[in-house]
Parts: C-alpha cells; sequence; structure tokens
C-alpha cells in the first residue's frame, strides 16, 4: 500500500491518515503541507529494532538523519530506543539539542571539517565513521584519548540494482576505502594507530531504493574477507559491522519493495555464516534505515490551481508546490502516484501531468497520471513523500518551505511552521 499505515477514508468520502481528514488538514495549515503518521513512523522502526534484538552479539538501529530530520523525528526515535545517523555538524546539533543522547548517535559523511570531527568527540558520541585520509589526518592531531568509537568507511565494490546517482558502494564512489585496490586495509592500519578513536569495525552502504537484496550477501562477503585479512595482518578483530541501510519503498503500485524484516533477515543470516566461515567472531550490528522509515509515513498536500490544455499533446495541473519542496523527480527521475484526497466518488477520467509553480519547465512532480478532472481547490495528496523531500526542500523563487504536522490518533501537531518572507530575509545583512 503505497499510504501510511492508518490510511482510511472518512464517512464523506475524503482521505484521512491517523485518524485526520487531509483535507481539513489542508485547510487548517494550508498547503503544501506534509503529513506524517506516528504510527507507520513506529511500526517500521520496530522492524528493524525487533529483527536485531534476536542477533546473538547485539546492535544498534540508527536512523538515517538525511531522510527526514526534526526535533518531533527525534523524539519518536528516542521513544522507539533507536539512534541517529547524521552526516554534518547541523544534524549533529539538532540530534544533541532535541535530547537525542551522544552514545545513540553515529556521524557519517564523507567530508567532515575539523570543527565537526571536534564537535563530535567532544559531545562523546557513539562513533564516528572516517571517509578518508583526510579525517584520519584530523583525527591524529586531536589530543583527545580515545574520546569515540570509530568505523572506517569500505567501498565493497558492489554497485546494486538502482538508479547511479543514489548507488554508492561501487570502487568509482566519493565514498569509502576501495577494499580491491588495498585502501581499506591501509585505513585500518592507519586507523589503530590514532589515539583519538577507539576502532571497533568497519562500516559500508552500498546504496539506496534497493530492492534486489542479493547485494547485501555479495557485499558482506566482501567485508568479512576485509576483515580476516585485518585479523590475520593487523591482529584486529572487528566488534562492529555497520551495513548501512538503502531498502527501496513503494513510490507507485508497481513497486513491490522487501519489508525491513525481510531486510534484517537476509543481513543477519549473511552475517552468520560468512563471518563463521572465517572464524571471525560475531560482530554487534548496525543498521542505518533513512527512506524505509520516513518514506511511507509522510504525505504531502497540495492544492490545485491552474490547469493548460494541449491538445494531441498534453494536459498540464498545476499545484501551488513542486521542485521547491520535492526536488527529486527533477534529480533522480523519481516516480510519485498523486490522488485526489477529497470526493473518491470521482473516478478517474484523465491522464494529466502534475507540474509546480516554479519558474523551470522542469518542475514537474508526477508525468501522465490518471485522476478525476481537477478543479481549482481540489486537494491532491501524494504519498511516499517522507524521505529525502523536506530534507532537501529550498527556498528557490523565494517561496517559503512547508510546514509539518504529525499525525495519530484523530490528533494532529504543528512541528514544524510554515516560513515567512521575515525566515527567508533574517540572513540578509546591510
Amino acid at each position: 500500500m503505497l499510504l501510511p499505515d492508518t490510511a482510511a477514508r472518512t464517512a464523506g468520502d475524503r482521505l484521512s491518515v491517523g485518524g485526520c481528514d487531509l483535507v481539513e488538514l489542508a485547510h487548517r495549515f494550508g498547503t503544501p503541507l506534509y503529513v506524517f503518521d506516528e504510527a507507520t513512523l513506529r511500526a517500521r522502526l520496530r522492524g528493524y529494532r525487533e529483527a536485531l534484538r534476536q542477533w546473538p552479539a547485539g546492535g544498534e538501529v540508527l536512523y538515517s538523519a538525511k531522510a527526514y530530520l526534526g526535533r518531533a523525528m527525534v523524539g519518536i526515535l528516542r521513544d522507539e530506543d533507536c539512534g541517529i545517523d547524521v552526516v554534518s555538524g547541523g544534524e549533529l546539533s539538532i540530534a544533541l539539542e532535541a535530547g537525542m543522547p551522544p552514545a545513540w548517535i553515529g556521524f557519517a559523511g564523507n567530508n567532515k571539517d575539523a570543527a565537526e570531527v571536534e564537535a563530535a568527540l567532544g559531545a562523546g558520541i557513539g562513533h564516528l565513521v572516517i571517509d578518508s585520509d583526510h579525517e584520519l589526518d584530523l583525527l591524529a592531531a586531536s589530543p583527545r584519548r580515545p574520546s569515540a568509537g570509530a568505523l572506517v568507511r569500505i567501498s565493497p565494490g558492489i554497485r546494486p540494482d538502482t538508479h547511479d546517482f543514489i548507488s554508492t558502494g561501487q570502487l568509482d564512489s566519493k565514498f569509502g576505502f576501495g577494499v580491491d585496490s588495498g585502501q581499506a586495509m591501509v585505513a585500518l592500519r592507519r586507523a589503530i594507530g590514532v589515539g583519538a578513536i577507539d576502532l571497533r569495525g568497519v562500516h559500508m552502504h552500498i546504496g539506496s531504493q534497493i530492492f534486489d537484496l542479493r547485494c547485501y550477501p555479495a557485499a558482506i562477503g566482501i567485508a568479512a574477507g576485509l576483515l580476516a585479512a585485518a585479523r590475520d595482518e593487523l591482529g584486529f578483530v572487528a566488534r562492529e559491522l555497520s551495513v548501512g541501510g538503502g531498502l527501496g519503498i513503494a513510490y507507485t503500485d508497481d513497486d513491490d519493495p522487501p519489508t525491513p524484516r525481510e531486510f534484517m533477515s537476509v543481513v543477519t543470516e549473511s552475517v552468520g555464516a560468512v563471518f563463521g566461515e572465517r572464524g571471525l567472531p560475531l560482530p554487534a550490528l548496525l543498521v542505518e534505515p533513512g527512506r524505509s522509515v520516513a518514506g511511507p509515513a509522510g504525505v504531502a498536500l497540495y492544492t490545485v490551481g491552474g490547469r493548460k490544455e494541449i491538445p494531441g499533446v498534453r494536459t498540464y495541473v498545476a499545484v501551488d508546490g513542486g521542485m521547491g519542496d520535492n526536488i527529486r523527480p527533477k534529480l533522480y527521475g523519481a516516480r510519485y502516484q498523486p490522488m485526489l484526497a477529497g470526493d473518491a466518488e470521482r473516478r478517474p477520467v484523465e491522464t494529466v501531468t502534475i507540474a509546480g509553480r516554479y519558474c523551470e519547465s522542469t518542475d514537474i512532480l508526477a508525468h501522465d497520471v490518471e485522476l478525476p478532472r481537477l478543479v481549482p481547490g481540489d486537494v491532491i495528496a501524494v504519498p511516499a513523500s517522507g524521505a529525502y523531500s523536506l530534507a532537501m526542500a529550498s527556498n528557490y523563487n523565494v517561496n517559503p518551505r512547508p510546514a509539518v504536522v504529525f499525525v495519530g490518533d484523530g490528533r494532529a501537531r504543528l512541528v514544524r511552521r510554515r516560513e515567512t518572507l521575515d525566515d527567508m530575509l533574517r540572513c540578509e545583512v546591510g
């Protein structure tokens, strides 16, 4: 199902999520509006957490903050006994300010600066993910002894079946130390000698929006081979292995992704088998789901404005949002399946393209989708919008970024207000 777990139709045949009428939410808070279903967020986190609790060596679920981050999200993570994976000093600051225990934070990212490294060490976070020789240099220069765990990010040379722009585990990637090239072993040797860290193992993240789970056993096998060699050559025995995240979600009815439980089953079976074959102790497992938690929980709401009919070519229906709040269709060619949030009796009668309001010809949210005949004022819902939409939002054309509400048990709470012109002018000087 594309919609969040609690989606239903009201007595008036309008779409509801978390017991809240989406049309009423649009009228109350304005559009564009992002609605997150708390029950879906919690269910996805529990799918990972409960599977991991069966793993003999233990481990942690670290939600990938780059998918969507806010104080309300951090609160849910804490409720569900999950940590967070951050990739910038800004994300680290929000996580700490919102009350995430430092020990539950991992810090990845490929070009941390000196201030970010020192902030992480000073906060006493759970671990840093070392992604470059530059970061090893920064850590080697730190006077701290030792104040944070660390993992070396490796590139296992696996290319998953996903969009090239979100494939990160292949050799030709800005992320990680290559295994085949020997760089990963060199990085492990260097990291062992850095006094500011406690080297615990390796980290890998091979891509995003992955449906075919067979790439994970292959990547885990390569990681185990590296760690077996590190044991024999360096005397280093890994205590932790991060397998990253990357599990895909359904954006249209044509998509049929695995579940978090299926993902965890493949991971745990693979680690158990290949580590056992090489005589390695089972490591604590770290998983970093982002899209598969936030994506299905989020619905974007827009209000219909004008339409442009080009006979024999195409009909455009414009809405009051677009690439400023969701750049994924432009960036990745992402597909969505919009639907009318109001009267369910209005059946699809035409094929239209949903266009945004930004001054770019490529500002298209959905190409050639079947919908009822839309009129100005209609509210349309775009399911599966919770990940990598708001996180990459901009103020292009000096448009404010949308408000965000969390819903559950028939209650809606505003967790981020809509931006104002004053907000956007605040950084101007002179």
